[in-house]
């Protein structure tokens, strides 16, 4: 065993500790297989959808390359989770998986389970989130403010 996860593992319950690893590994196994499957989907098509014989008219191209779009979004979007969980792997290997940045409180099972890269509590969350709110709309009302200087 690792000299980091011996450490890692002293700040957490060792049944937390193994019920965690295992919500982890199987989110991290899930999201694997998915990327991988949609990844063989998009060779397997080919551009346009596995249309690549027949002749498209305009529409059929665009909605090819919306749909090609999406499911690299996808694909994209799944690729990022899964960066996520392994560096929550990482956290919980260290003993930092599993309590909020913010308050140092443990994060309920719950939203770890719905969110299992969650590194703030729910109430840490929502307070992040209004403060980002108000920010964006300081930075508007500032913005829509000076429209009126320039002039």
């Amino acid at each position: 065993m690792k000299e980091t996860q011996k450490a890692g593992r002293e700040g957490i319950a060792p049944s937390r500790y193994n019920e965690l690893k295992q919500m982890l590994d199987g989110r991290r196994l899930e999201i694997e297989a998915e990327v991988q499957g949609r990844m063989r989907g998009v060779r397997a098509d080919g551009a346009w959808g596995g249309k690549l014989t027949e002749v498209l008219d305009a529409v059929e191209s665009s909605e090819a390359d919306i749909q090609e779009e999406i499911e690299f979004a996808l694909i994209q979007m799944k690729s990022e989770t899964l960066s996520k969980i392994n560096d929550a792997l990482a956290r919980l290997d260290h003993g930092d998986y599993g309590n909020c940045f913010e308050c140092g409180e443990e994060i309920a099972e719950k939203r770890l389970r719905a969110l299992p890269f969650a590194v703030r509590c729910k109430n840490c969350e929502e307070a992040k989130e209004v403060a980002e709110r108000r920010e964006r709309q300081l930075v508007a009302r500032r913005g829509a403010s000076s429209l009126f200087f320039d002039m």
